[in-house]
């Protein structure tokens, strides 16, 4: 089957209007009306995935549509690489942790900094340097936990000066 430019046009660009089922079904009944090697056209001539095609194939075939799984795609959450790595960041923490001095919320402060935590989780519950996140995902699983990643203010007293008097050495 000979594929004119304007027809070629038409095809690919209702293939990219499409989504999910209906434009693997689209895609399958196109390549369905190529005929006998109709994949390798459509892979060839519109740039068309036949691993797509296949799969649209078997929901016009079968009449069953595949779910596209959105939800299941991307990365995955560092604690499900590293089960116990919530429990060993607050293991770390709790010792260095400190309440706000003002007592005016709830949050605990940390001495570490996120780069001191994550070197202790190598050092200490023997992680891999490859394997273990970035210092930047170790900040935020320590503000997940509800650790604040600031100085500790330590308590002091205010300084009272005496104002100087005329018989004082700094008067001058």
């Amino acid at each position: 089957m000979e594929l004119t430019e304007s027809l070629r046009k038409m095809l690919v660009d209702t293939g990219k209007t499409l989504t999910g089922a209906e434009r693997r079904l689209f895609m399958a009944r196109t390549v369905r009306s190529f005929g006998v090697g109709g994949q390798r056209i459509a892979e060839r001539e519109l740039d068309w995935s036949r691993v797509t095609v296949r799969k649209g194939m078997h929901e016009l075939e079968r009449g069953i549509r595949c779910e596209d799984a959105y939800c299941l795609r991307g990365r995955k959450r560092s604690e499900q690489h590293l089960p116990r790595l919530l429990d060993d960041i607050r293991d770390l923490a709790e010792g260095q942790s400190q309440t706000d001095p003002t007592f005016r919320s709830r949050r605990l402060y940390v001495r570490w900094t996120a780069t001191r935590v994550r070197a202790l989780l190598i050092s200490r519950k023997g992680y891999d340097d490859k394997t273990l996140p970035s210092v930047r995902t170790i900040a935020r699983k320590l503000n997940g936990l509800g650790y604040r990643l600031r100085r500790v203010a330590k308590c002091k007293p205010k300084k009272r000066s005496a104002r100087p008097t005329r018989s004082s050495r700094s008067w001058r």
